[in-house]
């Protein structure tokens, strides 16, 4: 189901019949709107998924590891992301960073680059992971979470996986290979667009 505010988007899915709900339009984040309708959820759902509209190419073999991932571990929330390509501008600030620890457990996200590279030519140095859109959540954990106000961290970076690392929940990032491309300005939009028509050809 699509979860919106906004009565265009319903009206662009109507005729897909793809199921919609209308929520608030004062969600700090897209995971307090995403709260909103999991509490109508049946208690039969355990675990919800979060595809955000920016990312509209996410592989479905991402979002079944992200499942599992729940269903086989303990963790609140778990998300992906990408090891960034060598021609990536790892300074956009569209591009969120992410550096984890050897258990897979999210450390911090940023739109800096993290971590930062003391020593640039350092053979040593760690990777640079490319944040992806998606998160999966525990229902119990979602609706905590969206009880929390904003914290500060989170709205400094204006990201809201930072107020879950705020209260010290386990997020798990799962890696894939390549990245899928984020639609976040005018100009990924117009990329987007431009693929999706080759790729119907």
């Amino acid at each position: 189901m699509v979860a919106t505010d906004d009565e265009r988007i319903v009206a662009a899915l109507r005729q897909f019949e793809t199921t919609c709900v209308m929520t608030s339009l004062t969600h700090p984040s897209g995971t307090d709107r995403i709260a909103e309708v999991a509490r109508g959820l049946g208690d039969d759902v355990d675990i919800v998924v979060n595809v955000q509209g920016d990312e509209p190419e996410i592989e479905p073999e991402t979002i079944d590891a992200l499942v599992h991932r729940l269903e086989t571990s303990k963790d609140d929330m778990a998300t992906a992301a990408t090891r960034f390509r060598d021609d990536a501008d790892v300074t956009n600030p569209n591009l969120v960073k992410v550096v984890f620890g050897p258990d897979g457990r999210a450390v911090y996200f940023s739109r800096s680059p993290i971590p930062f590279r003391r020593e640039a030519t350092f053979e040593g140095n760690a990777a640079y992971y490319l944040h992806l859109g998606i998160y999966a959540y525990r229902k119990d954990f979602l609706l905590r979470y969206a009880a929390w106000p904003p914290t500060p961290l989170e709205l400094t970076e204006k990201l809201e996986q930072l107020r879950a690392l705020e209260h010290g929940c386990s997020m798990y990032v799962h890696v894939v290979d390549r990245a899928t491309h984020g639609v976040d300005t005018k100009e990924q939009y117009d990329e987007f667009v431009k693929r999706f028509k080759e790729s119907r050809r």
